[in-house]
């Protein structure tokens, strides 16, 4: 009986010091800092919309590019490394628009490509975002079949 009070003791002494030393993020900077990352990145990508309206193309067109250009700024971003340094500020400011899936997409890439570019790029690109596309065309098939099948 005596053991069992010292270990559940030794335990409880243990997560104390375990909070103690835990670091206490800040909240409101970090939000603060998400909020204007995120915001700087959307207000980009719509200047570049509102820059392509304004050249002619139709509003499904020029959204197209818009996402063709965020896709690559993100991923070109992260192949230099610039996108994991804002990431690590940012937090989810730099994940919530495209131009985080695009970093999803060629982080794992880059850890890999010493394996070679069929085992190592190729094969683990898809590693993080391969489930999301998964998930999204079979359910966009699924909700594709029901609407069929009941506005008949």
């Amino acid at each position: 009986m005596k053991k069992q009070i010292t270990k559940v003791n030794k335990e409880k002494e243990y997560n104390e010091y375990v909070k103690k030393k835990i670091p206490k993020p800040n909240y409101i900077k970090n939000s603060l800092w998400a909020f204007f990352v995120g915001g700087a990145i959307c207000t980009f990508a719509q200047f570049i919309l509102n820059l392509l309206k304004g050249q002619g193309l139709n509003k499904t067109d020029s959204g197209t590019v818009t996402v063709i250009v965020m896709v690559f700024l993100g991923a070109f971003l992260t192949g230099l490394g610039v996108y994991d340094k804002l990431g690590k500020k940012a937090g989810a400011g730099s994940i919530v628009p495209i131009t985080g899936f695009a970093n999803s997409i060629v982080s794992p890439a880059m850890e890999f490509k010493t394996e070679g570019y069929v085992l190592g790029v190729a094969a683990k690109m898809f590693s993080v975002a391969g489930p999301v596309l998964v998930y999204g065309f079979g359910s966009s098939v699924i909700i594709g079949l029901l609407y069929y099948f009941f506005t008949i």
